[in-house]
């Protein structure tokens, strides 16, 4: 590996709020269900935990910023502006910071994303899933269909930059029809972005001990096809398996996960990525619990720290770069990895010899049978 001196990538910082009002069956977020919510206590572990991290950054800007859950409207407007102001107290950040923050339609409240956005959030995420009170029901989820649309609403008019809407295919039962009927539901409140993705059954799940029926895969398949055309009818392009986003609306702060750059993570089982000069490229997790989290306030609040080998460089960039539709550059792998490009020929050429992936002079991109067996493509690289 060689040294990254002068090439770092871009710095971002993720925080987690790890509380849930009830854990949805499909979830294997680090999110728990709300008992009481100590919102002082955990705004002060943050901003310590956020301290204790700033050795490992050498004094690099905040690009982008992403609160995420769980569940982090469940926070009164008070507390987030608290915790934007602690962040910026202590570390710089960029003029055009994007500064994400999920939100549940069943905790929206106007007066909250007012405050959200005068504390510094610009772009808002709702998590809605499904715009039919039955999938709702089957997902676990708090709202119904009314108050998504009302969130939706209240998010656009009171002036977030960019309003992404979180939607399911593939849910139990679902036709092509539904799930069609549901996409045209968000793409009439003309979102910004789309995050549209698949449901799909992980371990440690309520769904993985009662796997509920899901649609087949010809089903799946029509869903998928049709979706796709219908969200480029309606100006959204494609730019990640799953993200779809009009012109200058994608998210920055997700492009820099897939493009392997750095980040910061602080919270309730956050994980980390923090590129050295030398070439060093560390992985950490902060403890998961929220109560062993919180008791690590004043002390250290990791769980593990990894130094990647340059295997496990290589599998990772790959996992996540090849999810764009762009692909990546060869040059882009080296700067990020610090690794020559030559150190992945072999594996290209094998790849491309399948139709899995394609070139463009430096160029490297999944191709449409790529993009179905991408789970098999990138395991190549981990085993090298």
């Amino acid at each position: 590996m060689t040294s990254l001196c002068g090439q770092l990538p871009p710095l971002a910082l993720y925080i987690h709020m790890p509380w849930c009002e009830s854990k949805c069956p499909y979830c294997d977020f680090n999110s728990h269900p709300l008992y009481d919510l100590p919102e002082a206590d955990y705004i002060d572990c943050l901003l310590q935990d956020l301290e204790a991290d700033l050795t490992k950054i050498q004094h690099r800007p905040i690009v982008s910023l992403f609160v995420g859950g769980g569940t982090p409207s469940l926070f009164s407007a008070r507390s987030i502006q608290r915790l934007m102001d602690g962040v910026a107290s202590r570390v710089e950040l960029a003029d055009d910071l994007e500064a994400t923050m999920e939100a549940n339609p069943g905790s929206a409240e106007s007066s909250k994303f007012q405050g959200f956005r005068a504390a510094g959030i610009n772009r808002l995420s709702l998590g809605v899933q499904s715009f039919q009170d039955t999938a709702l029901q089957q997902l676990g989820r708090i709202h119904n269909s009314d108050e998504a649309l009302v969130a939706i609403e209240m998010a656009q008019a009171t002036g977030f930059d960019c309003v992404n809407i979180d939607l399911m295919h593939g849910l139990p039962g679902q036709s092509t029809l539904s799930a069609m009927a549901d996409l045209s539901v968000a793409l009439n409140q003309q979102p910004a972005h789309l995050s549209w993705y698949q449901l799909t059954i992980e371990p440690n799940t309520l769904f993985h001990r009662q796997p509920p029926t899901l649609p087949r895969e010809e089903i799946m398949g029509d869903i998928e096809a049709q979706g796709l055309q219908q969200m480029k009818d309606a100006g959204l392009q494609q730019y990640e398996v799953s993200a779809y986003a009009r012109p200058s609306y994608r998210c920055r702060h997700n492009l820099n996960y897939w493009s392997f750059g750095d980040y910061l993570g602080i919270g309730a089982g956050a994980h980390g990525k923090i590129s050295f000069p030398e070439g060093r490229i560390l992985r950490y997790t902060k403890k998961r619990q929220p109560d062993h989290y919180m008791g690590g306030c004043n002390s250290d609040y990791t769980a593990k720290i990894q130094e990647l080998e340059p295997r496990e460089v290589t599998g990772e960039f790959m996992m996540n770069a090849l999810r764009l539709n762009r692909g990546f550059s060869l040059a882009l792998f080296s700067s990020r990895t610090g690794l020559p490009a030559a150190s992945i020929q072999r594996q290209l050429d094998t790849l491309q010899s399948k139709g899995l992936l394609e070139f463009d002079r430096d160029w490297v991109r999944a191709t449409a049978l790529g993009r179905r067996f991408l789970n098999d493509v990138v395991a190549d690289f981990f085993t090298g």
